[in-house]
């Protein structure tokens, strides 16, 4: 077996060789992490001379610059930018359908991966000859860039198109928690057997996408069949080639330099929001409309001796949940060392069961699907969830240990699948 994976990997162009062997010492590793995109001795010579697509957003920089500017002044030839949910320059509302456009910095088109189109056509391919993919993740599974890897690697292999992953740090890529999704429950906020937190890189998780089988039946058949042709000389053909962080380890808390999406402008939302997204199934605010979205959370109708707040209209939640009205809930903010003591690098359910025990009207504390004769995974609740025992557990008021004994043993299965496709020295080792 460990033979069979390394042909793969080495077929493949995959790049397990990483740092496995370099522990970095925690008290400086903040400042000596280089994220993949700024590693460009690694990957500069696979572009040069070829006509490129980018998968990126406002995360995807090299130092203080865009990488597509980066690739552009140094004569890399980009022939059209794909963008992801929040679109190319990330400041669209979570969930907001984003239209193809042109932008207007680099005079580039920008087609858009988000809404009823997911991944690249046939005409967006014509010109490409290498698809790059840079874009800052947080390692929970119903942030949808792990969605969008996904269709863009199913691309790349479809149409037997190189894929170059600059991988970046996870900052929640310090523990693994959570229920593991159910396959009844898959849908673009959830598309893989995997925990909430899972503790892996984009190129970590890549590798685990393609070896382990689980894209789509035409891109595991095309994956099998290049795994049994020889190549002509010179012939273009899917590779996978990751290029790992420098100095990153899975021990390491990395502050992102930029937010990675409009509601999650600093590292305490990036944080509590494993914990605290499970809101968004729910009728109370998960914070949307205040500074502090995903750390703020509560209802009109829970006592008013809680934490008050109003959501209101800003960049990135121009509609939020109970907008204009005042709330009653909890503010978990405080200092980044303050968050990570709260969170005890584990998902916190003790606030989603408390506010469920306050809120007076319990038939209405889930969002109901507006469609007749609903099933559990039309529940946007167990679409995060992955499946619909939690929702279950909470309205029998299980505890959360109880809660959490139900997880295994898919959570330690997973486990182990994960440690296969490490790059990078795990946390605890």
């Amino acid at each position: 077996m460990k033979l069979i994976i390394a042909l793969l990997v080495v077929a493949t162009g995959c790049s397990l060789h990483a740092q496995k062997n370099a522990p970095v010492k925690e008290a400086s590793a903040q400042a000596r992490i280089v994220p993949g995109a700024a590693r460009l001795d690694q990957y500069l010579s696979m572009l040069k001379g070829k006509k490129v697509g980018v998968f990126a957003n406002q995360t995807s920089l090299v130092g203080n610059t865009h990488l597509v500017d980066t690739l552009q002044r140094l004569g890399i030839s980009i022939k059209v930018i794909f963008g992801p949910e929040h679109g190319f320059r990330g400041t669209a509302d979570a969930g907001e359908r984003v239209g193809n456009y042109t932008d207007q910095k680099t005079g580039l088109p920008v087609v858009s991966l988000y809404g009823s189109k997911r991944r690249p056509s046939a005409e967006d391919m014509k010109d490409v000859d290498v698809l790059l993919f840079d874009i800052q993740d947080v390692g929970v599974r119903f942030y949808t860039f792990i969605s969008s890897l996904q269709e863009y690697m199913e691309t790349a292999l479809v149409y037997n198109v190189p894929l170059i992953l600059l991988d970046r740090p996870n900052p929640n890529g310090f523990y693994v928690d959570g229920p593991v999704l159910e396959p009844a429950f898959r849908s673009f906020v959830g598309m893989q057997p995997v925990p909430v937190v899972y503790g892996m890189t984009l190129g970590e998780y890549a590798q685990m996408l393609l070896i382990e089988g689980w894209l789509s039946p035409e891109a595991n058949a095309a994956y099998r069949k290049l795994m049994t042709i020889r190549y002509a000389a010179g012939a273009r053909f899917f590779q996978l080639h990751v290029i790992p962080c420098a100095n990153y380890t899975h021990s390491s808390h990395y502050v992102l330099p930029v937010p990675p999406s409009p509601n999650l402008p600093e590292i305490q939302s990036v944080y509590w929001y494993p914990s605290t997204c499970y809101f968004e199934g729910t009728v109370l605010s998960e914070g949307r409309g205040t500074d502090k979205p995903f750390q703020i959370f509560g209802h009109p109708s829970l006592p008013n001796n809680l934490y008050k707040f109003t959501p209101a209209a800003r960049p990135g939640a121009t509609d939020p949940k109970l907008k204009g009205q005042t709330c009653y809930g909890w503010n978990l903010g405080g200092t980044e060392g303050q968050v990570l003591q709260k969170t005890g690098e584990r998902i916190q359910l003790s606030y989603l069961l408390q506010a469920y025990k306050l809120f007076p009207d319990k038939d209405h504390f889930f969002i109901q699907p507006k469609k007749e004769n609903a099933q559990p995974q039309d529940w946007s609740f167990n679409r995060l969830a992955g499946n619909a025992m939690l929702m279950q557990q909470i309205k029998e008021g299980k505890s959360e240990d109880e809660i959490r004994r139900s997880w295994e043993p898919k959570l330690s299965e997973f486990k182990q699948i994960r440690k296969k496709y490490l790059l990078y020295p795990d946390f605890g080792g």
